[in-house]
């Protein structure tokens, strides 16, 4: 997904295989990023092109005109079962392959508004009627869906419109003997009901949710800092010879402070389980959900009623504004590349859309960057006297300002030594270009040489239209792909910075059905951005963050007290709590190029050196990890605690088998056996204390389990007190924005509102 499709990589390493020793010598001796551009691009042959054409067109992206009957054939099925959501996406994707002004585009548009409103979603059943008359409803079907807006009209509270409406309504229709006796007969009762229903209806007062609201104000920054863009004031950004840079306390953090928030530079959504590439009729059209049915493609809200693209099937917007920005900044030169996208996978996607971002910027700024990032390897050495204005001079030289000899700014700031989430803060993020495999290096290259072909014959071909229809404004791309020279070796640069620098997206998914007692939940990667401030993050095995996203914001928050003068630390995945220090030490060093010596490593190292443990076990009543073989005894040289290996396996195997039935009850719903679930659970909570913390995410989100379960058995007391902590906790790592904890809050207060439950007769 990150990297091209298999077919792809296994063509190109055949390639380079077979290339001559010297062609491979001069490859990988290339001292710049454009060196290496220039040479895999010269080896790009026209069967290369057609071969990768081939993988690129088994990817249904553009508009199939018999997809719309299809899909809402399909959809109609769904509809008919009762499974209003399956319908949706079913329409959704007739949506997105018909064309503008088009009656399949409208009759989709329809229906789907149809399925939102038994869904409940009345604003966006309303916005789709719209978008249906936009495009040119058929008018001997229009009865049906006006009456289904003027009911959402009247379920909003909506009186003085709805009222208006309908007035409109009958009026239209009463003047046309259009109707049939039954039809008419339909209009007069639904009206007459919906008459009824304006005038009782009290107008409720609309206004912005209340823990919504409360969720954006905790998102924002309480004192921004000056030296850091997006960050807060307690942090400060520093440069270490060994660890590069870094963000240092400055002043005692306390946990669920809020340290950085951040806006992705450029974020691309992960395509997810694609389909299989086409090979017959039959797995022609998919019908499986996916992120891209439910995400818009530019902001990454969730949406069930996406706007696609006009001219590719496979963008898709949460409104017509989204879908416009994203046409004006990269998708008018992404929209006919869609299939070779899909092909060269998510980091290609980002490195391409990372350049065409950059052209909002100062052009002439960026190009000057360009030119000294890609042709100085890893650093960047000006060569005019603009270019030491806009780059902030050599970095290894030091400047002159106000007569006093000062030091030259980290690495990615500006002029003025202020570090931006900009491109310039990209350019700087390193590409590790000499710990890069030879053939990695050829992979990305050879790649990024056959999107700028096919971006110059789609420019080529747009530059026509353009001409032909007098739109100048059009040819932007074309003036990009002129600099190919320049743009190509900064998709590589991005292509190759990706692997250490990309940041998952992720979004907590609810699982199960609503009949269940409990909703589960897990960790989605919904898309790959870049972000330069978050980025200045080091890891660690054991951080002292949490980093969490809404839509394409990431905010990190301190996830434990964090002293003055102490790093700002985030886990680049291999945690403590889940890998032993060999397979992480492992993993960070083949992805990140680096040994960790963080302090859960260095632990880890002592703990295997001291000799052989079973580290599954800690003593409960110090805590210490259980030390021995056949006996285990406490590592604590003031505790005597021991007990059997056998004994403890055979308790752990009993505590597994519980919390399986636990989970078995949980999933089949049984309400009347909450008691057990709850016993259950509470041993398994010990489990993820011992194992990831008594105030990490985990714990969080095991408390909200056993709070749903307490709640549905109307265990009052202990509902409430196990909700006060699952927030407590989860506060910690998302603030109030987070889904969980606006649960927990409507549980909290559905209990303290109930009347308090009478004491029995006296005896």
């Amino acid at each position: 997904m990150d990297l091209p499709v298999d077919e792809w990589k296994s063509y190109v390493l055949q390639k380079w295989s077979l290339l001559p020793k010297s062609t491979q010598v001069t490859v990988c001796t290339a001292e710049t990023l454009s060196d290496i551009f220039l040479h895999s691009s010269s080896l790009l042959q026209p069967e290369d092109e057609m071969f990768l054409k081939r993988l690129s067109s088994g990817y249904l992206v553009g508009k199939d005109p018999g997809a719309p009957l299809f899909y809402r054939e399909q959809g109609n099925k769904k509809f008919q079962e009762k499974d209003y959501m399956g319908a949706t996406v079913l329409y959704t994707k007739g949506v997105s392959h018909s064309r503008p002004n088009t009656e399949d585009i409208s009759l989709c548009y329809a229906n789907r508004s149809a399925a939102l409103f038994r869904l409940g979603q009345y604003e966006t059943c309303l916005q789709d009627i719209t978008r249906a008359q936009m495009h040119g409803y058929p008018e001997r079907l229009q009865l049906k869906m006006m009456l289904r807006k003027a009911e959402c009209l009247v379920t909003l509270g909506k009186r003085q419109e709805a009222s208006q409406f309908i007035s409109d309504l009958e009026s239209h229709f009463t003047d046309r003997q259009t109707l049939a006796a039954s039809q008419f007969q339909i209009l007069q009762s639904t009206l007459c009901r919906l008459k009824r229903k304006v005038q009782e209806k009290e107008n409720p007062t609309e206004t912005f949710p209340a823990a919504l609201t409360t969720g954006f104000e905790d998102m924002n920054l309480r004192e921004e800092n000056e030296q850091i863009s997006c960050a807060s004031s307690s942090v400060t950004l520093c440069t270490d010879p060994l660890k590069g840079r870094s963000l240092i306390a400055t002043k005692d953090i306390l946990p669920g402070e809020l340290l950085v928030r951040e806006e992705a530079f450029v974020s691309v959504l992960n395509p997810g389980e694609m389909p299989p590439r086409r090979n017959g009729l039959e797995s022609k059209w998919d019908t499986r959900v996916t992120n891209g049915d439910l995400y818009c493609h530019r902001c990454l809200k969730h949406t069930l009623a996406t706007v696609p693209c006009g001219g590719c099937s496979y963008a898709k917007y949460c409104s017509q504004e989204c879908m416009q920005q994203a046409w004006d900044l990269y998708h008018s030169a992404e929209c006919p590349l869609g299939g070779l996208l899909l092909t060269l996978g998510v980091f290609c996607h980002v490195a391409l859309r990372a350049t065409l971002l950059a052209r909002c910027e100062d052009v002439g700024n960026v190009t000057r960057k360009l030119c000294g990032e890609i042709s100085n390897r890893d650093i960047c050495l000006p060569k005019s006297k603009n270019l030491v204005q806009t780059l902030s001079h050599d970095l290894g030289r030091e400047s002159e300002k106000n007569g006093e000899t000062v030091e030259p700014p980290v690495s990615g700031c500006d002029v003025n030594g202020r570090y931006e989430s900009n491109y310039n803060a990209v350019l700087h993020l390193l590409p590790h270009t000499r710990n890069h495999s030879p053939e990695h290096k050829f992979l990305c290259a050879l790649s990024v040489a056959a999107l700028c072909r096919q971006l110059e014959a789609a420019s080529l071909q747009t530059l026509t239209t353009s001409l032909k229809s007098s739109q100048p404004e059009a040819a932007v791309v074309p003036a990009m792909c002129q600099e190919s020279h320049i743009w190509g070796p900064a998709m590589l640069r991005h292509m190759l910075q990706l692997q250490c620098n990309a940041q998952a997206i992720t979004i907590i998914q609810q699982t199960g059905s609503k009949e269940n007692i409990i909703t589960d939940s897990r960790q989605v990667r919904l898309a790959t951005g870049l972000f330069p401030v978050v980025s200045l993050l080091n890891h660690s095995c054991s951080p002292n963050t949490s980093v969490s996203f809404v839509s394409t914001v990431a905010t990190v928050r301190a996830s434990q007290p964090i002293g003055e003068g102490q790093e700002i630390l985030h886990c680049y995945g291999p945690h403590e709590s889940r890998m032993g220090v060999a397979e992480r030490q492992q993993k960070l060093r083949s992805q990140y190029f680096f040994d960790c010596d963080c302090l859960a490593c260095q632990n880890g190292k002592r703990r295997a050196a001291a000799g052989p443990r079973w580290e599954a076990f800690r003593c409960h009543r110090c805590g210490e990890l259980m030390q021995g073989d056949d006996v285990l005894s406490c590592g604590r040289a003031s505790c005597t605690e021991s007990a059997s290996r056998d004994h403890l396996v055979s308790r752990l195997q009993d505590l597994q088998q519980r919390v399986g039935k636990a989970q078995k009850l949980l999933r089949n719903g049984k309400v009347g056996d909450w008691q057990k679930s709850a016993a259950h659970l509470r041993k398994s909570l010990r489990v993820v204390e011992v194992r990831h913390g008594p105030s990490s995410v985990e714990m969080g989100h095991e408390l909200f389990k056993l709070a749903q379960i307490f709640f549905n058995g109307f265990a009052i007391p202990e509902a409430l007190n196990t909700i006060q902590k699952a927030e407590k906790v989860l506060l910690v790592h998302y603030g109030r924005g987070n889904d969980e904890i606006q649960e927990l809050q409507k549980m909290k207060s559905c209990l303290l509102d109930l009347p308090p439950v009478p004491e029995g007769p006296a005896v």
